[in-house]
């Protein structure tokens, strides 16, 4: 049909979606719920597919720039699902049976757990029927209850992985809140001023002013209870100790100074146009209604977000800044080589913050 098929997996929510035109909608919606709901699962099926995802697993650890954040994961969230890679380890996925995961399928694909969402040309198609009679025959079972996390962190934690690589990756985590915390959007915008794009205070400061990396960003990890601030580079070895802290310096300003009022204009700007911009592709569309079903239960308004946004001031900023930039709350990554001098200093440098 000239469609695409796909699946992803979060922490927390696993996708299964299809792109097709118009015309082919019900194909579409026959063939992927006919995959999650029936899928045969063959044993010569999933050791064939273990084999790949153990490869998959051998690719992203031969990759630092993605393996630091797996050892970011681990420290940040220790012995709790939100800290384990997705992917697994070879351990655990060499250990999976055919009926494990049959019965995880049984247990967790069921219809309070589920959100349908369909985007674009819809057509004459009754949707609403159409769904209601392929998965209202789904098990309604127990609600599933996560564990949830509770930070007991006390100081900086660092764990530094020697490895022979060209470059040394590094990525720094601190802890934040849960999705639906009343200062989401402030936080968004304190990522966009401190790196989300090449106007940033990081870009500026350690790319373009120092010279000590090429990627430089910042990102913000939600879950339903918790989060995290995240800041990774990539440097020379010798210069780890200098990029870290310039950016424990640059995490200090934005704490004891307010941001000026013309930068959190720009960055009110840049989280409304990349918003907008987002929409007007129907899988990303689809992606953010479906989030919004998963996490809040009910559809996102982009009108309601965008007047949140504005109603932002440069205090919450400094607050937001104040309640998650601390040493106590701060995870340090590194892959690289790191002498156990520079290793001291750079502790010294995360409890300052």
């Amino acid at each position: 049909r000239g469609g695409s098929l796909n699946a992803f997996t979060g922490e927390e929510v696993t996708c299964f979606l299809a792109k097709v035109s118009g015309e082919h909608l019900d194909t579409a919606i026959d063939l992927l719920s006919d995959m999650v709901l029936n899928a045969s699962l063959n044993k010569s099926d999933v050791d064939r597919e273990r084999t790949v995802i153990i490869e998959e697993i051998k690719m992203y650890q031969d990759l630092p720039n993605h393996h630091v954040h797996d050892i970011l994961g681990e420290l940040m969230w220790p012995e709790h699902p939100l800290g384990m890679s997705i992917a697994g380890s070879i351990e655990s996925v060499s250990s999976i049976s055919r009926e494990s995961l049959s019965d995880y399928k049984n247990k967790n694909y069921i219809s309070k757990n589920m959100a349908v969402v369909i985007c674009g040309n819809l057509g004459k198609l009754d949707i609403q029927g159409r769904v209601k009679k392929i998965f209202g025959a789904c098990p309604k079972k127990e609600d599933i209850v996560s564990d949830d996390f509770k930070n007991s962190q006390s100081g900086p934690r660092i764990r530094i992985l020697n490895k022979g690589t060209a470059q040394s990756h590094l990525a720094i985590g601190l802890h934040s809140f849960g999705r639906q915390h009343k200062d989401r959007y402030a936080l968004n915008l304190l990522h966009i001023i401190l790196g989300a794009n090449m106007s940033s205070r990081l870009f500026e400061s350690v790319r373009e002013q120092k010279g000590l990396a090429y990627e430089i960003a910042t990102e913000v990890k939600r879950y339903k209870e918790t989060g995290a601030f995240v800041v990774h580079a990539g440097t020379e070895h010798k210069k780890v100790k200098e990029a870290v802290s310039v950016i424990i310096k640059e995490l200090r300003k934005i704490k004891e100074l307010a941001v000026t009022k013309d930068e959190l204009r720009r960055a009110k700007e840049f989280f409304k146009v990349q918003l907008l911009m987002a929409l007007e592709d129907t899988v990303e569309h689809m992606l953010w209604l479906g989030e919004g079903m998963i996490s809040f239960g009910k559809l996102p308004d982009k009108k309601e977000i965008i007047k949140k946004v504005e109603a932002i001031t440069e205090d919450d900023i400094t607050r937001v800044s104040n309640a998650i930039f601390k040493s106590q709350n701060l995870n340090l990554a590194l892959i690289g080589a790191l002498n156990e001098n520079e290793q001291k200093d750079i502790e010294k440098e995360l409890g300052q913050l």
